[in-house]
């Protein structure tokens, strides 16, 4: 009974969710017992989906139930997440794809999960070609720009222009249809901060990252390094543009951008997406970085939760309360190092590398708060765990 009633009140107290607790139990149990946790797995099923929605009356929300909400790049590893939470609000979305045929599992996929007729895909080749998102704003509500080229140039004069007019492309289309009332772009981290190991300092909405920028156009342009911080130049040119051309033109749109730091977590669909993002980094280490060795030097910095950074870019889609603000999605500090120890606790049989030696700590004090606000307003206790994300990220493949 002491085991129901923990279950009854959706969180063990450390976050976990009603539905894991009672697998375990279910586990744990004698046979003749399975069935009765079975039907409380039922039950408790529907409170916590219920539970996990956005906690406002439609009256409260800037767009109604049921609208039209574009999410571009809607295969991509953290915007899948923000579609799955959309269609379980009951809204509609119309995902951008940069190919139909490589994109095309997400219809599969949240046809079968929500039914027929609340997703569908629109192809987006080029984000920065003139007029690309023109087709794909018409009749909606919302918008969240989320496509983006991952670190496919060395070179800033390619990469950073076509990511600011991608940028500008989303918040024009939007800007022409009267019916859309807010507008979410994705930023980065890296448009405020580059990690830097074992050194003190603030991060704050007031927070960019120039210097980086100012590397990214050094040449010669070649190298991981360079690599990375071009794709930094991108994500800060393309945020301070969308402010800009906002003050600028004055849409009948609210602006808020959400910037994450490296997400973990559960990846919606392993044969669609294999591991995305930074999931693939994860899968590196569980492999002893083989054949991927340059990962291994990834700086300590930052996780979340990819499920919270969709929270959080859900909530200022709706919230009328959040207004022309910089969300930071960052959950807590990490190194390779902690990720280990939580990969022989749960897989104790399997054989990983040894600790690495002297990688530092983020010592970083970010303005978070307020996107943490967001995420606990889907009733969930705040962030989620490293450890609870990185379970949910190596179920893909262990």
């Amino acid at each position: 009974m002491q085991a129901l009633s923990s279950l009854l009140g959706l969180h063990d107290g450390n976050g976990h969710d009603a539905i894991e607790i009672v697998a375990d139990i279910n586990r744990g149990w004698p046979r003749g017992e399975s069935r009765l946790v079975c039907i409380v797995y039922i039950n408790v099923f529907t409170k916590v989906d219920q539970h996990s929605k956005a906690d406002m009356s439609p009256a409260e929300s800037t767009v109604a139930p049921g609208s039209l909400i574009v999410v571009t790049g809607a295969n991509g590893f953290i915007a899948s997440h923000v579609v799955d939470q959309l269609l379980q609000a009951g809204f509609r979305v119309r995902g951008t794809v940069r190919n139909a045929k490589r994109g095309g599992w997400t219809v599969d996929y949240f046809n079968e999960k929500y039914g027929a007729g609340k997703y569908e895909i629109i192809e987006v080749p080029e984000m920065g070609d003139d007029g690309a998102f023109d087709e794909a704003v018409k009749g909606a509500a919302g918008y969240i720009q989320m496509a983006t080229p991952v670190m496919e140039s060395y070179d800033p004069n390619v990469a950073v222009p076509n990511v600011v007019n991608g940028v500008l492309n989303g918040l024009k289309a939007a800007a022409s249809e009267p019916s859309i009332k807010r507008f979410v772009m994705t930023s980065s981290s890296t448009a405020a901060v580059s990690p830097q190991p074992n050194k003190e300092f603030s991060v704050t909405p007031e927070t960019w990252n120039d210097e980086v920028v100012k590397e990214a156009w050094k040449p010669p342009y070649e190298g991981v390094q360079k690599k990375l911080d071009v794709y930094t130049a991108t994500k800060t040119e393309s945020e301070k543009a969308a402010w800009k051309w906002v003050k600028e033109n004055k849409p009948n749109f609210v602006l808020n951008a959400v910037l994450p730091n490296a997400n973990m977590g559960k990846v919606l669909s392993p044969e669609g997406q294999g591991a995305p993002s930074t999931v693939g980094w994860i899968k590196a280490l569980w492999n002893g970085f083989e054949g991927q060795e340059d990962l291994k030097e990834n700086p300590p910095q930052y996780f979340v939760n990819v499920q919270d950074t969709a929270r959080v870019h859900v909530g200022a889609l709706l919230y009328p309360d959040v207004n022309n603000e910089r969300l930071f999605a960052w959950a807590a500090p990490y190194n390779w190092n902690d990720i280990l120890a939580i990969f022989r606790k749960l897989y104790p049989d399997h054989k990983f590398i040894e600790d690495i030696p002297d990688l530092g700590r983020d010592l970083s004090k970010v303005s978070n708060e307020r996107a943490e606000e967001i995420v606990k307003r889907f009733g969930r206790p705040g962030w989620t765990s490293l450890a609870d994300s990185i379970r949910d990220a190596v179920e893909g493949w262990a």
